[in-house]
């Protein structure tokens, strides 16, 4: 089972996501202990292709205390590991129709590889976000009403 580190909230109110994937993080190893301490923050992240390569932007990851002058920038842009055939088709679907890469957590796999859910997604309109609201608590009530019905 996967442990994960952080996700990222905003995403799903501001996205319409469509498609997810999982890649791995060009990584410092004072990176990597930071992470496993729980501190990235992944609000206002974003993935561009850049030269053929996909780049996390604005994912900020504190320094590593221990690490003294081996520490890099905290907010620095980290290259995504990703297979050819995947970088290409992201390329294509993010330039054609306006698509956004967006990451949605930071994870550890089974084998302790940091690894990052990134996802194509849609920019939601205000409308669209207050739509989704709406239902949701519409759904809530209708399962309150149910519940009340019960007792």
């Amino acid at each position: 089972m996967s442990k994960i580190v952080a996700t990222n909230r905003k995403a799903y109110r501001d996205y319409t996501v469509l498609e997810t994937m999982e890649c791995g993080i060009e990584l410092r190893g004072s990176e990597v202990k930071s992470i496993r301490q729980g501190r990235v923050n992944l609000d206002d992240s974003f993935a561009r292709p850049e030269n053929n390569e996909i780049i996390l932007y604005n994912t900020h990851i504190s320094p590593y205390e221990q690490a003294s002058y081996l520490n890099v920038e905290p907010a620095r842009p980290r290259r995504l590991l990703l297979h050819k055939n995947q970088i290409r088709k992201l390329i294509g679907q993010v330039a054609q129709r306006g698509f956004t890469l967006v990451p949605l957590k930071v994870y550890f796999s089974e084998r302790g590889f940091v690894k990052l859910e990134l996802a194509l997604c849609k920019g939601k309109k205000l409308y669209d976000q207050r739509e989704t609201l709406r239902r949701r608590e519409a759904d809530l009530e209708m399962r309150r009403a149910i519940k009340s019905r019960r007792k």
